[in-house]
């Protein structure tokens, strides 16, 4: 061959290295990408508005015991399934979402509530995330069915004694096989200490768990309280995509717990708002194992018990809004002078649950003519000129018009807080409602955006 075919030759070759050195650059490239929107999306940022200090220490509860375990519901190496055994005796209460579209699981919930329980046998819950089982049809019922049944079988108590949860995306048949698979490792792992990782496990977008404690004396010892939350998006009454559990060791009845539940859901739960979507799973359930030795809750004690919670109740619902999906502020709404209870309501939620206060509030900017406006629109009795609105202690309205105190550099330095207090008083009678909102943000939008992805 002559000298130039081989330089021709060369050439080729050369061209054809190069060309395959690009194609495994862009491979590599493609790669590095894909892995890192993967680390992305796993070290998601926790909420700024979390608690300090991380999840709080709460105290084992007699009678209580925690598992939880990887069942890959929907995502592999997460942990997404918590079983609770609770000891015979337990009696239990709760409250649930209002949808029309609410879960099998709910359902069950609700049915198995309303009937005579045998209190001579344990009682257990078991939670998974990453699929609501919701809209599922007689296919969810039965995924339900399995799953309560296979916890009741491994137990050894009525599956009438079994509650479910499930919280995640609508619609898509629960592997309820995934779950079932799991059971005897649940059981096998059941600890008094394990609140913390059952609350990690009922997680879905929420970026912190949620935990809150209480403790009341009474006759003849303490009387302990702990719950755990989980909530983020889909939040507003009734109830708020939220999950809650709480246990105490306190002697009560059935009834007694089901009317302190009932009282003091509308100012706890039924009080916050991410985004006026109420979800088709949310549980309150609120179990009492006896097992303190106190006395029985009556009296006095009935009354502190009472107290302590609603305000363990009080605590996980805050901290499911300080949750809010990509929420940098926790805003306070309080209404006074309405002339009903229904008319504070539907002001405080029309400014709570109102796209443009909100992203006012996501920007720092103190627009109050947004908050003049949800007023306005909420339907309830309102008179211009009785209207008083302040930012936290800062007067921006009265008498009909802007307070001449006010200033907007004063405005606008009290919304850099994280914290806000938007406080309207109509001026007409003496009925109040406070709701607790977050701010809407782009970071919103893009977790709702990807949510099935």
């Amino acid at each position: 061959m002559a000298q130039t075919d081989w330089k021709a030759e060369a050439k080729k070759l050369k061209k054809k290295v190069d060309k395959l050195k690009s194609r495994l650059t862009e491979g590599a490239t493609d790669l590095v990408a894909a892995a890192s929107e993967a680390v992305a999306k796993a070290a998601k940022p926790v909420s700024p508005l979390a608690p300090a200090g991380g999840f709080p220490a709460l105290p084992a509860i007699a009678g209580v015991e925690f598992a939880a375990a990887e069942a890959g519901v929907k995502y592999k190496n997460r942990t997404d399934v918590m079983l609770v055994r609770l000891a015979s005796g337990t009696v239990i209460a709760g409250a649930f979402t209002t949808s029309a579209t609410r879960s099998g699981c709910v359902r069950d919930c609700q049915a198995k509530l309303a009937g005579k329980p045998d209190l001579s046998a344990g009682a257990a819950i078991i939670v998974n995330s990453g699929n609501s089982n919701a809209f599922t049809g007689k296919v969810g019922d039965e995924a339900v069915a399995a799953v309560t049944g296979g916890v009741a079988s491994a137990l050894g108590i009525p599956a009438a004694r079994v509650f479910s949860s499930s919280t995640g995306v609508i619609g898509e048949p629960l592997p309820h096989d995934r779950i079932t698979a799991r059971i005897p490792d649940l059981v096998a792992g059941l600890s008094g200490d394990g609140i913390a990782m059952a609350a990690k496990a009922i997680m879905t977008t929420d970026t912190f768990p949620k935990g809150a404690s209480a403790e009341v004396e009474g006759e003849g010892g303490p009387i302990r309280i702990a719950g755990i939350a989980k909530g983020s998006g889909m939040i507003a009454p009734d109830m708020a995509t939220m999950l809650v559990y709480i246990f105490t060791d306190a002697k009560i009845s059935s009834a007694t717990l089901q009317k302190m539940v009932s009282r003091n859901v509308g100012a706890t739960f039924n009080s916050i708002t991410v985004d006026s979507d109420t979800s088709t799973s949310d549980t309150l359930l609120v179990a009492a194992t006896g097992q303190s030795p106190a006395a029985e809750v009556k009296g006095a004690t009935a009354r502190a018990f009472e107290k302590a919670l609603a305000g363990v109740m009080r605590d996980l619902a805050l901290q499911v809004v300080r949750d809010g999906e990509g929420a940098t502020k926790l805003v306070e709404v309080r209404v006074t002078g309405a002339a009903s209870d229904e008319d504070a309501a539907k002001v405080a939620f029309a400014i709570a649950n109102s796209p443009l206060v909100k992203t006012a509030i996501a920007g720092e900017d103190p627009n109050w003519g947004r908050i003049v406006m949800a007023v306005g629109k909420s339907g309830a009795q309102a008179d211009r000129d009785r209207l008083t609105i302040r930012l936290g202690d800062i007067v921006l309205a009265r008498n009909g018009w802007r307070d001449p105190s006010y200033t907007e550099e004063a405005g606008a330095a009290y919304m850099k807080q994280a914290e806000l207090v938007i406080a309207v008083d109509l001026g007409l009678g003496k009925s109040s409602r406070t709701v607790w909102t977050c701010d809407l943000t782009h970071a919103y939008i893009e977790i709702n955006a990807d949510y099935r992805s």
